[in-house]
This record gives C-alpha cells, structure tokens and sequence, in this order.
C-alpha cells in the first residue's frame, strides 16, 4: 500500500523554489571591469631621461598646441636634438644659479635639453625670445598655465612648464623642421 503524502501550500512553495534553483544558471561573477584609460594614455607622470649628453645645435623656437587629449610644447632645434630629461618638480630652479623660478599651476615639470639657446662657436644668442617668462600663450588650454626659460648654462637648456596638476605625460624626439630635430612633451588634460 502506498502512502498519500497531503500537499500543503508551504511544501508547494518550497518544492517551487528548489526546482527553480536546480534550473536556474549558475551565476558567474565576473571580476570588476576597469574603466579604459582616457584617451588610451598610458604615459603615467614617471620622469621621461634620455640622459644629459649634449649636441652643439642650438635651440631656434619653442612653440605650443592644444589637441583633444593633451597640450603640446615643442622646442626647434637646428640640427641634432641633444638628449633630454622630463619631470615633475617641487620648485622649478634656474640652471647654473639655482635660483627659484615661479610658474603658474598647481604642479610644475622641469625640461633640460642637451642643446644651448646660443651658437657655441661665437656665443651669439640663436633663441632669445622677447619674454623668457612667457615663451608661449596658453590662454584657452586645459593642462598647460604657463611655458618659461630657465635659461642655457654650459651647452644644456633648462624650461619649465607650469601645468594645472600632476598628469600623465610623455617626451620624444622627431625630425624636422628641415634638417633640424625638435623635442616634443605631451601633458594629458585628465588621467
């Protein structure tokens, strides 16, 4: 003889629940997504050093764009680039001397390159720009505040750049204009 098991209303919610947990898929975790860089930099704010050796071309012209994602400084030389070193600095100093410069911003990046802003040969001054304080206009840019010379000592040129915060940023060389070289360093509007 079998047995008549009496189905209450609490045993059919439960046998409900587990057949909709023996059917239902086993949830996966996935780990968390991490937003992509922006713009896709992935520079950081490390110190970008070639070294200090120099070059004998001098400097010409130190010029400045905005793009989407960055603002650009870039400094002419007339022939080889002498190599360089980029970084962030507490108190941005001039060459030789090592007195305290101002630059505008909440965070200042101090450019030396291996090329002087004079011909070696005869000192005469290549670059002499009309204010050494404000090599270029960055009115409307989002990073930078503020572009000065430093000053030439000993055949190494000293810049500093004022930007609005420690940013992701990056330095390299390329050809041109004609047969001079020009250092260009990219500072990221936003992390």
């Amino acid at each position: 003889m079998r047995s008549i098991r009496k189905t209450t209303p609490r045993t059919l919610v439960a046998s409900a629940l587990l057949a909709a947990a023996a059917l239902a898929p086993t949830a996966v975790i996935a780990p968390a997504a991490q937003a992509a860089p922006y713009c896709g930099i992935t520079w950081g704010s490390t110190p970008k050093v070639t070294g200090y050796d120099t070059a004998q071309a001098p400097i010409t012209d130190v010029r400045s764009g905005r793009h989407t994602c960055f603002d650009r400084v870039v400094i002419d030389v007339s022939g080889e680039s002498g190599e360089y070193a980029v970084r962030y600095v507490t108190t941005y100093r001039a060459p030789g001397s090592g007195a305290a410069l101002s630059l505008r911003g909440g965070a200042k990046i101090e450019v030396l390159v291996g090329n002087p802003t004079y011909d070696t040969d005869t000192g005469d001054a290549v670059y002499d720009p009309a204010n050494p304080a404000e090599l270029v206009s960055t009115s409307g840019y989002s990073t930078l505040r503020q572009v000065r010379l430093g000053g030439s000592f000993e055949s190494q040129t000293s810049l500093g750049m004022g930007v609005r915060a420690r940013l992701p940023m990056r330095a390299f060389v390329l050809d041109g204009p004609g047969s001079g070289q020009r250092l260009v360093i990219d500072v990221a509007h936003r992390w």
